[in-house]
């Protein structure tokens, strides 16, 4: 028999287009066994067993890992441990725990009449999973809440000389506040206000300088413009001003570390909060990239950021993270991020990504012009609000609102 004979026999029956099937959602899930025709309860049993989890648990002593390895196994599902684990020849190892939402669930159960610290290990499990299940629906400021449905596109404003794409475009108020209800026509959610620049390099300037950069604008735009305005700022006595001036949020690069008092600020004017991850100052961040742990680093800062402000007194729903994009991280560092967006999308909090124009893109891309970056820009907008992100910081606004609004109306369930 010839090859193309034989090609021809397999032919004769059926051609099987088997495939993978990409079900992102339990909607999504349901949704394909209900096209199958499955019987209601058999919808209901069979559920649990499409949602497939792997979280992360770092740190654990061996005989806690052991009976975590012990449980997952005799429930069905797995837990990955370092080489070493079950002979406490390890001071400690990563645990890896793979199983369905149920299984997981009922390890929680189990773990709360165990010793070791596995008791407190079960709220954080128990909660992690709540997060999964129901991300956060709002986000609050000062003045208002904003509905988390669709994703918020962040204007960026730049008052300052030496911002690395839009510095010096705006020297005066009067053309700051007509690019401000510029962004607003184009669909802006928020307006950003930074009087300092955060870029690689940048000089730092005065609390003093910065105030007067910014306050004119907010005094001229807060009765005009009808989205909130946010100021880039992790100076306590620049965030006050600003924040009696009409501002309703505040975007602090730090994450709390340059100022630890600006959280009481923000909690005294009960504002919205953005802290980010970064290292160092912008003067030095970009000389500190190397990580063993990007993403354990990252997540815990981030939570470390985010405990501190509620300790200040600022409400849970106040507060939304950001990663840090381009700050104290290589090319290889952002795009690692980007991929692992949804790990930071379920923590409880909205999720702030701002790759607009930044120079990994330029770098990929050979883009040496900041301007040049629109598509690049547009693919890691369209990639973040698909991996979760909730606020997407972009200086093109209206080019970006539509790649959100499309993202997100592809991954709707």
């Amino acid at each position: 028999m010839t090859e193309e004979q034989g090609q021809g026999a397999r032919n004769k029956g059926h051609d099987f287009a088997i495939r993978a099937l990409c079900l992102t959602s339990p909607a999504a899930a349901q949704k394909e066994l209900e096209r199958i025709g499955v019987d209601p309860a058999g919808i209901r049993h069979m559920l649990p067993k499409l949602e497939q989890h792997a979280l992360l648990v770092p740190q654990v002593k061996p005989a806690a890992a052991n009976i975590l390895k012990q449980e997952m196994l005799s429930l069905g599902g797995d837990a990955a441990v370092a080489r070493g684990t079950v002979a406490c020849s390890v001071s400690s190892t990563d645990v890896l725990l793979i199983g369905t939402r149920k299984q997981l669930l009922t390890l929680c159960n189990k773990l709360t009449g165990q010793p070791f610290g596995l008791k407190g290990l079960s709220t954080e499990l128990t909660l992690l999973l709540q997060n999964i299940q129901h991300p956060p629906t709002i986000w609050q400021t000062s003045r208002r809440q904003l509905s988390l449905d669709r994703p918020l596109i962040m204007g960026i404003l730049n008052v300052t000389p030496d911002s690395f794409s839009d510095g010096g475009c705006y020297p005066t108020v009067e053309q700051a506040v007509e690019r401000g209800l510029q962004l607003e026509a184009e669909g802006a959610d928020l307006l950003d206000l930074g009087g300092e620049s955060t870029r690689p390099g940048a000089v730092a300037v005065s609390a003093e300088e910065e105030r007067t950069r910014v306050l004119p604008v907010i005094e001229a735009l807060a009765n005009r413009l009808t989205i909130p305005i946010s100021v880039d700022t992790w100076k306590n006595s620049v965030a006050d001003a600003c924040l009696a001036a009409g501002a309703e949020i505040i975007n602090d690069i730090s994450g709390l570390n340059f100022d630890p008092t600006l959280a009481e600020v923000v909690a005294r004017h009960q504002a919205g909060l953005v802290v980010m991850h970064t290292r160092g100052t912008p003067q030095q961040m970009q000389q500190d990239t190397g990580y063993a742990d990007l993403m354990g680093e990252v997540t815990a800062s981030l939570l470390q950021s985010a405990a501190s402000a509620r300790s200040a007194g600022i409400a849970h729903e106040q507060i939304a993270l950001d990663p840090g994009i381009g700050f104290a991280k290589d090319l290889n560092g952002n795009l690692e991020l980007l991929r692992r967006l949804p790990e930071l999308a379920n923590l409880g909090y909205p999720l702030l990504v701002g790759t607009s124009r930044k120079s990994f893109i330029g770098k990929i891309l050979q883009r040496e012009t900041a301007a040049d970056r629109l598509f690049g820009t547009a693919a890691t907008v369209a990639h973040a609000v698909t991996s979760g992100a909730r606020i997407v910081r972009v200086h093109d606004v209206q080019a970006m609102k539509d790649v959100a609004l499309m993202a997100r109306a592809i991954n709707s369930q």
